[in-house]
């Protein structure tokens, strides 16, 4: 898009703040570059120049403008959207492997070579892999300089540099002013609690050190439905793992530095933020935690492109309207997603919430004390974790390798199917990570024993956000579907779902929303009235099984 030029142009006169995020203008006449809807004086056109990203911005000498924050907006939606290789190495760079791994791992990750790589980075963005890095870790050093009382040495950790004076010189350099001066100038404007100690009143974690809680706002594109969105996440919470209390979900972490909890808060009519809660063992985390929470909630989607294309269809446009900037309820890990995806084959959300909080407890890894505090009291049954995140959910090897006994009860051909699944993630026949390819990772899951479509379809459309599956054969769905007079039945209904390509994922979340079913609603909230009759329970996920799944 950055290469129209008047259409950005436009966009920008507009100040329109659904294309926040999709490209920054930069004015030659300051050196200063903006989000689109800048609420500054609109510069003349002539002195207008585009870029796809902050960092290709800063690369030709641009800075950030200090009024509209054009690094605080919610990431680029064709990062999001996309699975080309550029697509796959943006959501690797925001998951902290190049700070962790360098840029030599990233290429591995992606089978590139380190110089093909660059190459298609500076085509694609304008900037190669380091720069894009750097701008990332300056964007989340500004966000901790100015809303959190971290030292500067703990913010320039959490933000990924690697030293004080790299640090200092790239926030010189981004935004024309010291650490200091952005912290004094964010102090005046009332944004840095003044005398809160975000480590005060801690107790000691793993090796004897305290973890770091850092409190923050994830920004997203409005509209965002969060009754259907944290609904989901609410009423598929898996006891140990995650829970939901005050209107905010709590879960636990995986995290390269060790485990971590996050709470999210489900925001109010009007907030274009989601106030997040992340409570770290290494600060140097922080970004990844971030980009996790990011994925889980879809806060990188563009609601405004998703509810048009599927507003026109007839029998979506009641639903569009009554339920706009539906979202998907991702997953923090998509090996995780997967595993409880065949947890979840043939039984009720609760009862798949059941056995994956059981297979956490048994397998997974506890949590210190001093982060089980700031899990939220959860409605968990009586012989299950009765609180907040105690459990880590287990990792893939440790599944695959556990005896029958630990494991919870289920078929024997589920058992089979789980221990397949979760050797072939351990072993990297499965990959689904951050940087997959979406297409051969449903391929690869469709390999395995008892994966049918159902359980692929789910792994790609919440482990690894992808926004054209379509899990058909779900009784939710196509439940949903009759009433808004679609077909019911499987097969035609994929075949109808063709035409809402390539947002069909957000169909298959709209019609969910669509029911009253408790995943569609915010927990401890009325039904909504329904001009029609909806699932009971659309957690049940089939009816038949297919060959596949049962063998």
């Amino acid at each position: 898009m950055h290469l129209d030029h008047d259409r950005c142009s436009a966009v920008v006169r507009s100040k329109d703040p659904r294309y926040d995020g999709w490209f920054v203008t930069g004015v030659l006449s300051t050196r200063i570059y903006c989000r689109p809807s800048c609420p500054a004086i609109t510069p003349r056109v002539r002195n207008m120049r585009f870029y796809p990203s902050a960092a290709a911005a800063q690369a030709d000498g641009f800075r950030a403008c200090r009024r509209c924050l054009p690094d605080a907006t919610p990431g680029s939606p064709d990062w999001h959207v996309r699975g080309d290789v550029v697509a796959r190495a943006v959501r690797l760079l925001s998951d902290g492997v190049v700070d962790r791994e360098g840029v030599g791992g990233l290429a591995r990750r992606l089978g590139y070579s380190t110089r093909q790589l660059e190459r298609l980075l500076r085509a694609e963005l304008g900037a190669g892999p380091l720069a894009l890095a750097r701008a990332q870790r300056a964007q989340t050093a500004r966000l901790l300089v100015e809303g959190s009382t971290l030292t500067m040495a703990e913010v320039a950790l959490a933000a990924g540099f690697s030293s004080i004076r790299s640090f200092n010189d790239t926030v010189r350099s981004v935004y024309a002013a010291t650490p200091t001066e952005l912290r004094t100038a964010a102090r005046r404007r009332g944004r840095v609690p003044e005398g809160r100690d975000v480590r005060a009143g801690r107790a000691p974690g793993p090796g004897g050190e305290a973890p770091v809680t850092i409190a923050l706002r994830l920004p997203f594109r409005a509209p965002l439905h969060a009754p259907s969105l944290f609904g989901h996440l609410a009423a598929t919470a898996a006891p140990g793992v995650e829970s939901w209390a005050d209107g905010a979900l709590a879960r636990s972490l995986r995290l390269p530095g060790g485990p971590g909890v996050v709470v999210l808060r489900s925001p109010g009519a009007g907030d274009r933020h989601v106030e997040a809660t992340v409570r770290l063992s290494d600060v140097a985390d922080l970004a990844t935690a971030i980009g996790r929470c990011r994925r889980l909630l879809d806060l990188d989607a563009d609601p405004e492109a998703v509810d048009e294309h599927l507003g026109a269809d007839p029998a979506l446009a009641p639903l569009v309207s009554s339920t706009p900037g539906v979202r998907l309820p991702g997953a923090v890990d998509g090996a995780e997603m997967a595993l409880r995806a065949v947890l979840g084959q043939q039984v009720s959300t609760a009862a798949a919430a059941t056995q994956t909080g059981r297979l956490a407890r048994s397998l997974g890894t506890p949590l210190p004390e001093a982060f089980c505090a700031v899990g939220a009291a959860s409605s968990a049954a009586a012989d299950e974790v009765p609180d907040g995140p105690t459990y880590v959910f287990p990792e893939p090897q440790v599944v695959a390798q556990a005896p029958d006994e630990l494991l919870p009860g289920m078929p024997a051909t589920r058992r089979r199917t789980l221990r397949a699944v979760a050797a072939a993630l351990a072993d990297g026949a499965v990959d689904l990570g951050p940087g997959s390819d979406r297409r051969a990772a449903a391929e690869q899951l469709l390999a395995l024993p008892g994966v049918g479509p159902w359980t692929a379809q789910i792994v790609l459309l919440r482990g690894l956000g992808d926004p054209d599956a379509f899990p058909a054969s779900d009784l939710g769905v196509r439940i949903a579907a009759a009433a808004a007079g679609l077909p019911a039945d499987a097969r035609a209904l994929g075949l109808v779902a063709d035409r809402w390509r390539p947002w069909r994922s957000y169909a298959a979340a709209l019609l969910w929303a669509s029911t009253d079913h408790a995943a569609a609603r915010l927990p401890g909230t009325a039904r909504p009235a329904r001009p029609h009759r909806t699932a009971r329970d659309h957690g049940r996920n089939r009816t038949t099984r297919t060959p596949q799944e049962t063998r």
